[in-house]
C-alpha cells in the first residue's frame, strides 16, 4: 500500500511567499548570436521562453502529484545573456498556506527547456545547468537563501 500524501494545510496561517529559482541554458556563442538577434528559426525564443515559464508556474499543481494548487499572485522571469549560456531567474509570489518553491523550479524548468527546443534544430550541443532554489521567504519556516547566492 502506498504512503504518498498530499500534506495537510488547513490549520496553517495565509501569509505572503516569494519563491526564487535560477538555472542556465549552454549553447553556443552562434545560438547566443542568433537569439540575440532573432534569427532562430522558430521564432523569439526569450518570449516564447517566458510565456511557457509563466504557464507553468500555474500548472504545477497539475504536474507534480503532491503540489496543493496555490493563489498565485505575481510571476516574473528574466533572462541575462551572456557569450555562451541564458541564465534565467524565476520570481513567484502568492499568498496562501503553504510555498512556492516547487512553482518556480517548475517555471525555471519549463522555460529552460523551451529555450532547448527553440534552438535545438540549430545547436546539438545544448543543456540544462545549476537549476535550483536560491530563496524563500514567508511561512513558518521562515526565509531560505541559499548559501552560494548570499
Amino acid at each position: 500500500m502506498s504512503k504518498l500524501k498530499m500534506v495537510e494545510v488547513t490549520d496553517k496561517s495565509i501569509t505572503e511567499r516569494q519563491a526564487i529559482a535560477r538555472g542556465e541554458v549552454i549553447l553556443s556563442p552562434k545560438t547566443m548570436q542568433l537569439i540575440k538577434e532573432d534569427a532562430i528559426p522558430k521564432g523569439d525564443v526569450l518570449s516564447c521562453s517566458q510565456v511557457a515559464g509563466i504557464m507553468a508556474v500555474k500548472e504545477t499543481p497539475y504536474l507534480i502529484p503532491m503540489c496543493h494548487p496555490i493563489h498565485i499572485t505575481g510571476v516574473r522571469i528574466d533572462f541575462k545573456l551572456k557569450k555562451n549560456r541564458v541564465e534565467i531567474e524565476v520570481k513567484v509570489k502568492a499568498k496562501d498556506r503553504t510555498g512556492v518553491e516547487m512553482e518556480a523550479l517548475t517555471g525555471l524548468s519549463i522555460a529552460a527547456l523551451t529555450i532547448y527546443d527553440m534552438c535545438k534544430g540549430v545547436d546539438k550541443n545544448i543543456f540544462l545547468s545549476n537549476i535550483r532554489l536560491v530563496k524563500k521567504t514567508g511561512g513558518k519556516s521562515g526565509t531560505y537563501v541559499r548559501e552560494e547566492e548570499k
